[in-house]
């Protein structure tokens, strides 16, 4: 079994997994699932991780988060400054041919 650190965690960098083996995972399922309440568990399969446990709270925020749909007014007058800013680079051209009709 392995485990990162957990600052990064709570400081919402990154979210650190408990790696678990799937026969282990089977044996104390219930320990598992309490630890998922407070971070992801990786369950391996021949040392390669294969599904990850995660609360209902997070998944449900993970769904929210996934069909998020931002208008003009969620923008600020520098978001959208830099979004007319912003420029192709030169190696686009490349595919010019492609907007032809």
């Amino acid at each position: 079994m392995h485990f990162m650190d957990n600052t990064a965690y709570a400081e919402g960098m990154f979210a650190p997994m408990f790696k678990v083996p799937a026969g282990e995972f089977q044996r104390n399922i219930g320990r598992y699932q309490d630890m998922a309440l407070t971070q992801p568990i990786a369950v391996t399969r021949n040392g390669r991780e294969r599904t990850v446990l995660i609360s209902a709270d997070e998944y449900q925020r993970l769904k929210r988060c996934d069909r998020q749909v931002l208008t003009l007014s969620d923008f600020t007058e520098a978001d959208i400054a830099a979004l007319e800013a912003t420029r192709a680079p030169e190696s686009s051209k490349t595919f010019d041919h492609e907007l032809q009709q």
